[in-house]
């Protein structure tokens, strides 16, 4: 995996968290910043230390300032009104669920992160983490929040 691919996952994990284009890219920035400084060199684990960096980093910015709506930022307003609708409809699926629940979701679905990366990055097996999944999945079905597809093709 490149450093760009890295990134933007790791941007799209922050945007999902925080909601805001800017502070998201800012968190990013900080994110590769810490990473690079602390010369992580630990084969194969990049990736679950990124998303370390980032959880804690969007922990700090909650602190600072409470989340308090899911408003849009200017970047999300200028795209189609499906999209627009897209997004609200995710971020309410989103927010139902527990603060793990919704980080495993944006890795797995919005990240398209492998099963062998999220299990790394959280520290559980392969049977948990898809017992966790189809957990998740049954509860946004019984509330009537659609249906998630899985691919069971993946490393």
């Amino acid at each position: 995996m490149d450093i760009e691919e890295e990134y933007d996952k790791i941007f799209r994990y922050c945007y999902w968290k925080v909601h805001n284009k800017e502070i998201a890219e800012d968190i990013t920035q900080e994110t590769f910043l810490r990473f690079l400084q602390s010369n992580y060199d630990e084969r194969g684990k990049r990736i679950r230390f990124l998303y370390t960096i980032a959880g804690n980093l969007c922990i700090d910015e909650f602190r600072k300032k409470p989340f308090e709506d899911y408003s849009l930022d200017s970047s999300e307003k200028n795209g189609t009104t499906e999209d627009f609708f897209t997004q609200i409809y995710v971020k309410q699926i989103l927010s139902q669920l527990a603060e793990e629940d919704r980080d495993l979701m944006i890795m797995r679905y919005i990240n398209r992160e492998s099963i062998t990366d999220i299990c790394e990055v959280i520290g559980i097996s392969r049977f948990a983490l898809y017992r966790r999944l189809r957990g998740i999945k049954k509860v946004l079905a019984a509330s009537g929040k659609g249906h998630i597809e899985d691919e069971q093709n993946d490393q």
